[in-house]
């Protein structure tokens, strides 16, 4: 069976004409099993694919694969896929929907961008954690700028502060450590931040770092932005409604990327979020499974 893939890259800088976090995105999917699903992700190699089939309780029903797992949401794949069906005139309401394993969640779609929900964060302290995930990153006490914290908005994730973009960029993961701690707390990965970002207009420079999904480093990661810019808000003296998060710069080669996250507040709690950008297809390929 021959499968049609696009590869759409996720909270790509308009005005710049490479970067992005590349996600395949397969329409008319609702006739492959969970096993075909996982081969296809597999061959596209991509950090995830999304599937798109029908729904009755959403517009559209979204599984997403890495090469070697089903993961409950995926954010860059889910700007690209809604940017995808917009541009292909498949989107009939711009308040639109996703149905997941993990339950339903608001899609907005723009002209030139989408934003999906998170739920409102949920903090937890690592007291005891903090040495070894300092080490997992080759890091120093000197070098981070706040304690490890894992936030949940949907996905898990560990936030490392780190004091400036050099120190960022310098980091050398040791990704078998990460594995092992994601696998002890129930992460996606790593979510390693400075406010020393490289455009003025941005409010944190990232690096993220999920082994445990085949994750070495991605350039996007909206599922992780909506975390972070909940933390920023929350713990420090950033009280802003919007975010915006740079990510991809340190890789090799370099993939900038920029997210966008909206908090939802009640008075100055917060009870939701939006995170979302811009995206566009790279490229198409078959794979044959």
């Amino acid at each position: 069976m021959k499968v049609e893939v696009a590869i759409v890259n996720a909270f790509v800088i308009q005005d710049e004409r490479e970067g992005g976090n590349p996600a395949g995105v397969v329409l008319d999917a609702d006739n492959f099993s969970d096993e075909q699903k996982l081969e296809i992700a597999k061959q596209v190699g991509l950090s995830e694919t999304a599937f798109v089939s029908q729904s009755k309780i959403a517009d559209f029903k979204l599984d997403f694969f890495t090469p070697n797992r089903q993961i409950a949401h995926c954010g860059h794949a889910t700007i690209a896929t809604f940017n995808l069906l917009s541009a292909k005139g498949l989107v009939s309401n711009p308040d639109s929907s996703k149905e997941t394993v993990d339950g339903i969640r608001d899609v907005k779609v723009g002209a030139e961008t989408s934003s999906m929900e998170q739920l409102k964060p949920r903090y937890e302290a690592l007291p005891e954690l903090q040495e070894r995930v300092l080490t997992s990153l080759n890091l120093n006490k000197e070098q981070v700028s706040d304690q490890a914290i894992l936030v949940n908005t949907g996905n898990s994730f560990v936030l490392v502060g780190v004091k400036d973009s050099q120190t960022l960029a310098d980091i050398e993961p040791n990704l078998a450590l990460i594995e092992e701690i994601s696998e002890e707390l129930d992460l996606i990965g790593y979510y390693v931040f400075t406010l020393d970002a490289n455009s003025a207009a941005s409010d944190a420079s990232t690096r993220m770092f999920g082994p445990r999904y085949g994750i070495k480093e991605e350039a996007g990661t909206g599922m992780a932005a909506g975390p972070l810019a909940c933390y920023l808000y929350d713990y420090t003296d950033l009280k802003k409604e919007t975010f915006l998060i740079e990510q991809g710069y340190a890789m090799k080669p370099a993939s900038p990327s920029l997210l966008e996250a909206k908090l939802t507040l009640d008075g100055t709690d917060i009870k939701g979020l939006m995170v979302g950008g811009s995206a566009r297809v790279s490229k198409r390929l078959t794979v044959e499974i």
